[in-house]
């Protein structure tokens, strides 16, 4: 079991970027390394999206289209954190960033809100001029 916690959001200009990290705190007997972990992001209004996942050893990334080429995924398990790194960032990427975590046994393929079973609050990114 994890409870994960997201920060380093905020405002930031069109083009600018910004790295988001998930950090996890996990429970007695159990370890980071065992979860893959996957990004969404919600703008007001809007469906939760997948942004991308991570497999549990960090060797597998998955993106959605949202992510275009311009975000990137990677983990340091000794730290327990994951971290996203958003660039070129648009206007439209404006949106509340999740990252959520489930037991990871099929190297990271996980696309889905109902694959995931840990959710942390989220964290703001806004993009503005």
């Amino acid at each position: 079991q994890v409870q994960l916690y997201e920060s380093g959001g905020g405002l930031v200009q069109p083009g600018g970027s910004r790295t988001l990290s998930c950090v996890a705190s996990v429970a007695s007997g159990d370890t980071f390394s065992n979860y893959a972990i996957g990004w969404f992001r919600q703008a007001p209004g809007k469906e939760r999206d997948f942004v991308g996942s991570i497999s549990k050893s960090g060797g597998s990334t998955y993106y959605g289209d949202v992510a275009q080429g311009r975000f990137t995924l990677s983990r340091d398990n000794d730290r327990n954190t994951v971290y996203l790194r958003l660039t070129d960032l648009k206007l439209e990427d404006t949106a509340v960033y999740y990252c959520a975590g489930t037991i990871d046994y099929y190297a990271g393929s996980y696309y889905s809100r109902e694959d995931y079973d840990y959710w942390g609050q989220g964290t703001q990114v806004t993009v503005s001029s």
